[in-house]
């Protein structure tokens, strides 16, 4: 059994509460929409977002419908954010199924993350659940900016590692943030204790996705190569921006070259991706994850000793150690 299924153990009860919120949340009238939710239903995922809320909530309290709404908002959101970004990339497969652009066109994908996002932010306001709406609100705004900025520094690839910080900030920790932040403003109403659970979440996410860089350079099993999708797509990440700090002018003018107009090559991508490696990239990185990683579980022993605690360190380590 893995961590993430043995820290499901105890709160099975909370977490079919929280099922049963976000299935009424987003029930239509309109039968293809109602058809396109419960097919995005039945992809369930890891579900490690809601499992943060409910534990970050008992934390500091008992969990409740307050909990489970909060754990229900961000997994919409989440949910809305995969939607809209299979559109984006024109990706048929989500989860190992078909995605909703590919089976129902991208208008309808388009409009059904939509509604999504909208029936998040009713079950909110409808209950009067303003500061977890403010939290997860801010969240969307930061995810917003952070795709934006990667897009805007992928055409001019003039993006350091100070800007890199701040892309991944807000593109990726911000919603791991709201988990959080938003199961603790569920069960305690400290404007400074809640802001330190956004800031736990915020270290986790710099962390996890430092770890979806590395993710781009193992082998692929069948190939034996690394996959190099991120370079594929114009992505400076961190392995990267560092073999570029150590690069020469002229092997900085050839790196440059290839993520902007030999991004298909194989061969120059193979190069690139060897060329990052031996540069120490790789290696970086990974201190860098763990720097993350040790600021996070540090701040999370702030709080007194206990089972929730215990499991939220657990779910840190999960997320960033993860093999996929």
């Amino acid at each position: 059994m893995s961590t993430l299924n043995q820290l499901k153990k105890p709160i099975e009860i909370q977490l079919d509460s929280f099922q049963r919120v976000l299935k009424n949340s987003v029930k239509s009238k309109v039968p293809l929409l109602d058809v396109i939710m419960r097919y995005l239903l039945k992809a369930k995922g890891k579900q490690l977002r809601p499992v943060i809320v409910v534990y970050s909530a008992t934390l500091f309290g008992q969990p409740n419908e307050v909990t489970y709404r909060a754990a229900s908002l961000i997994e919409l959101l989440h949910t809305a954010t995969l939607v809209h970004d299979d559109v984006v990339d024109d990706a048929s497969r989500r989860r190992g199924r078909f995605s909703i652009n590919a089976l129902w066109r991208n208008k309808i994908a388009v409009l059904a993350g939509d509604y999504l996002l909208s029936r998040g932010m009713l079950l909110a306001l409808k209950s009067k659940d303003y500061s977890i709406l403010e939290i997860v609100s801010e969240a969307v705004k930061e995810m917003s900016e952070g795709e934006l900025l990667q897009m805007e520094k992928a055409r001019k690839l003039d993006i350091d590692e100070a800007v890199y910080y701040d892309v991944i900030r807000k593109k990726t920790a911000s919603l791991l943030a709201s988990c959080f932040a938003a199961g603790a403003a569920s069960t305690c109403n400290d404007p400074e204790l809640i802001r330190r659970m956004w800031q736990i979440g915020e270290l986790a996410g710099m962390a996890f996705q430092i770890k979806d860089d590395l993710f781009d350079f193992q082998k692929n099993n069948l190939t034996g190569k690394p996959s190099g999708i991120d370079i594929k797509e114009k992505k400076m990440t961190l392995p990267l921006i560092y073999a570029l700090s150590k690069a020469s002018y002229l092997e900085k003018r050839k790196i440059i070259n290839i993520v902007k107009n030999h991004n298909t090559d194989e061969n120059r991508v193979s190069w690139l991706m060897d060329f990052v490696t031996e540069s120490g990239g790789l290696a970086y990185a990974e201190n860098k994850m763990n720097e993350f990683k040790k600021q996070s579980l540090d701040l999370l022993c702030t709080f007194p000793e206990n089972q929730a605690r215990k499991a939220l360190e657990q779910l840190v380590v999960f997320s960033i150690e993860r093999s996929k």
